[in-house]
């Protein structure tokens, strides 16, 4: 059973397919740890379902296998995560994830089709229910316990094979198949990652402070971004990939087969400019089928504007001054802040 779920997963498109069981992941407790911590920031989701999270069998009744799946996502656009261009420059960073279609949407249509082959394969009793990045389960930790990579010092998954630039999905079942080894880590002394985090988010290793994270401040955050914060940001507009980029695990990354085709080459660098002068119609015309939706309008243009405090010269200010009277008070406040950086410099 096992040799043909894989298969079928790989002529879905999926690069890697692993197995493990549906007991609690030993990183429970350091879970539990980090949300006592508070440092979930707005978060709130991730406290309301911590006990789904821990033990799988709240989420599916029965339960007793977790089938992780992986696609690659690298080496599409060399131009993500290259946040440090010089004064003057009208142009923002999206995360290399973000510079396709809606990964929920691509595999999760896939992801569909594998849950029905694991229910025929398994008979009428069985039940599957899949998730991509979508459901309360620890999937990092059990990618881990299933062999698929490790958890690095930064908190994301590096695969052995394929780095770190990966997108997980996972289909739990009542369907009980053998699991297999899992992954040690393989950080070994380095660093690198830690060190290049430009707002000391990685509070130390395997420990990640969401609050102080550039894909947090920028994408999870539904309001004012921290003053303290705002020019480490850089002309990164929507997420961060220098902690993921920094990985030297990357050397053996490759380009997947499944999201090559749904890449987006109009948002390796865009326009800040342009980008600014969206309105409510544009801006949903223009990122439609894109991950960049959730952070609405006004939390995108928010961060066109604190990446144009950092990047741009005087010559965005009129574009700037704008944005100052826009109707959605989030924007007009962090295009106030981006002229006076300007002014200031």
């Amino acid at each position: 059973m096992k040799k043909s779920i894989r298969q079928r997963a790989l002529e879905l498109g999926f690069d890697d397919c692993r197995f493990t069981s549906a007991e609690a992941p030993a990183s429970a407790a350091q879970f539990q740890d980090w949300l006592v911590q508070k440092k979930f920031g707005e978060m709130a989701w991730l406290e309301r379902n911590a006990e789904k999270r821990i033990e799988p069998d709240r989420v599916l009744v029965g339960v007793k296998t977790i089938i992780i799946l992986s696609a690659t996502y690298a080496d599409a656009s060399p131009t993500a995560g290259s946040c440090r261009l010089p004064p003057g420059t009208h142009h923002g960073v999206i995360a290399r994830y973000a510079q396709f279609d809606d990964y929920h949407d691509v595999l999760g249509e896939r992801l569909k089709l594998l849950s029905q082959f694991v229910n025929e394969t398994g008979g009428a009793q069985t039940r599957s229910l899949w998730y991509v990045d979508t459901g309360p389960i620890l999937e990092r930790d059990f990618a881990q316990r299933a062999g698929l990579g490790f958890v690095g010092k930064h908190t994301n998954l590096i695969s052995r094979k394929a780095g770190n630039w990966i997108f997980l999905a996972e289909i739990l079942t009542t369907l009980e198949l053998a699991p297999d080894a899992s992954e040690n880590n393989h950080c070994g002394k380095c660093t690198r990652c830690i060190t290049a985090c430009p707002t000391n988010a990685i509070t130390a290793p395997f420990e990640l402070d969401a609050r102080r994270c550039i894909s947090y401040l920028t994408i999870e955050l539904k309001g004012t971004i921290p003053v303290e914060f705002r020019r480490a940001i850089g002309n990164r507009i929507y997420g961060c990939d220098d902690c993921l980029a920094a990985c030297p695990w990357n050397r053996f990354a490759r380009e997947g087969s499944l999201m090559k085709s749904h890449a987006r080459k109009n948002l390796a660098q865009p326009d800040l400019l342009e980008l600014l002068s969206l309105d409510e119609r544009g801006f949903k015309t223009r990122f439609a089928g894109s991950p960049i939706l959730r952070t609405k309008r006004r939390g995108f243009l928010r961060n066109v504007c604190v990446a144009l405090g950092n990047t741009a010269d005087t010559s965005a200010l009129p574009h700037l001054e704008k944005a100052s009277h826009d109707s959605e008070p989030l924007i007009a406040e962090h295009a106030r802040w981006a002229i006076d950086e300007i002014k200031s410099r």
